[in-house]
C-alpha cells in the first residue's frame, strides 16, 4: 500500500468515525478519490498538484458521461482530502486552489395539481398490492420522503399520532407527518397484512397471491410511481423525487415559511431549498393582477 492509498483509507475512517458521515457517504468519496488516483498514477501527497488536478477534470469533461453535478462531487472530495491533509499537518497544494465548477441548476419540474390528485386516486383495487401502493403514494406526497427513507420505515408506529421520526442524509433526525387521507391508506393496507415482517412496504411477487417476498427497494417504488402515473394519463415521466417537490410546493404555496420547508424536507441548507420558491410564481401572478394598479 502507498503513502497516499493509505491517508486515503484513514480519511474514510476519520469521516465516519469523526464526522459522523453515512457509509453511502464514506463510498462516494473512496470512489472518487480512488479514481482519481488511478488517473493521475500518484504515490505520495506530495505529487498533488493543480496541474494533475486540472488534466483529471478534462479527462471527466471529456472522457466520461458524467453530468456536470456528479463531477463536481469529484472536486468537493479532493478539496475536503486536502484539507483533511492539512489538519494532519502535511504540506500539500491548498483547497481554495481547487476551484468548484460552477452548476447552473435546474429549475425543478412539478406536476400540476389535477394531474397529482388522479395519481394518489390510480390505485383502485382492495388487494394487498394496491392497498401497499396506495398508501405508498399518499406516504410520499404527504411527508416528502426521499425514496430511500420511505424503504427504510418499519410497520410498527403510532399511525393515529400520524408522526414518523427519520433519520436521514448526514444522520440528521427530523419528524414527517402523516395526512388524514395517509392515515387512512395506511390502517386500510396494514390491515391486509397478515406477516410479520418488519419493514412497513413489502415487496410482493408477481403472481396472484402476491407472496412477500421482503423489504420494498428503491427500483420498486420508481415502477410504482411511474406504472400508476401513466395510468393516471399524465403524459410526462413522474418519479417518486416530483412527490418530494410537489410536497414542498405545496406548503409553501399554503403559505408555509422556507425555514419549516427545510426543515420538513431534512435540507442541510436552506439554499437547497430555495429551489422551490419560483414555483410559487402563479400564486404571485395572482396576486400581482388582483392588488397592482388599482387607482389607475
Amino acid at each position: 500500500m502507498t503513502e497516499i492509498e493509505k491517508l486515503v483509507k484513514d480519511y474514510m475512517d476519520y469521516l465516519v468515525i469523526e464526522k459522523n458521515r453515512s457509509v453511502k457517504t464514506k463510498a462516494v468519496y473512496e470512489r472518487c478519490l480512488k479514481k482519481f488516483l488511478n488517473f493521475s498514477k500518484i504515490k505520495n501527497v506530495s505529487e498533488i498538484n493543480s496541474e494533475k488536478i486540472r488534466m483529471f477534470r478534462i479527462f471527466l469533461a471529456e472522457k466520461t458521461e458524467l453530468k456536470k453535478i456528479t463531477q463536481g462531487a469529484y472536486v468537493v472530495a479532493l478539496r475536503t482530502f486536502l484539507k483533511y491533509l492539512i489538519k494532519r499537518d502535511y504540506n500539500v497544494l491548498s483547497p481554495e486552489k481547487v476551484e468548484l465548477p460552477k452548476i447552473n441548476r435546474r429549475q425543478v419540474e412539478i406536476i400540476e395539481y389535477k394531474d397529482l390528485e388522479r395519481l394518489l386516486d390510480a390505485p383502485k383495487g382492495q388487494d394487498l398490492k394496491s392497498l401497499r401502493d396506495k398508501a405508498i403514494l399518499e406516504t410520499l406526497f404527504s411527508t416528502g420522503l426521499r425514496i430511500s427513507e420511505l424503504c427504510s420505515l418499519n410497520r410498527y408506529f403510532d399511525i393515529e399520532r400520524g408522526e414518523i421520526p427519520i433519520r436521514g442524509k448526514g444522520d440528521r433526525l427530523r419528524i414527517v407527518f402523516l395526512s388524514e387521507r395517509t392515515k387512512k391508506a395506511m390502517r386500510n393496507y396494514l390491515e391486509k397484512r397478515t406477516d410479520a415482517e418488519e419493514a412497513l412496504f413489502i415487496s410482493l411477487t408477481k403472481s396472484k397471491k402476491s407472496k412477500i417476498i421482503g423489504r420494498i427497494i428503491p427500483r420498486t417504488i420508481q415502477r410504482i410511481v411511474d406504472y400508476y402515473s401513466r395510468e393516471a394519463g399524465i403524459p410526462k415521466r413522474v418519479t417518486p423525487h416530483h412527490l418530494r417537490h410537489c410536497f414542498a410546493t405545496d406548503l409553501l404555496i399554503g403559505g408555509a415559511d422556507l425555514r419549516s420547508v427545510q426543515e420538513l424536507l431534512g435540507h442541510a441548507n436552506i439554499s437547497t431549498t430555495q429551489i422551490y420558491t419560483h414555483l410559487t410564481n402563479k400564486e404571485l401572478r395572482e396576486i400581482h393582477k388582483t392588488f397592482h394598479g388599482r387607482r389607475r
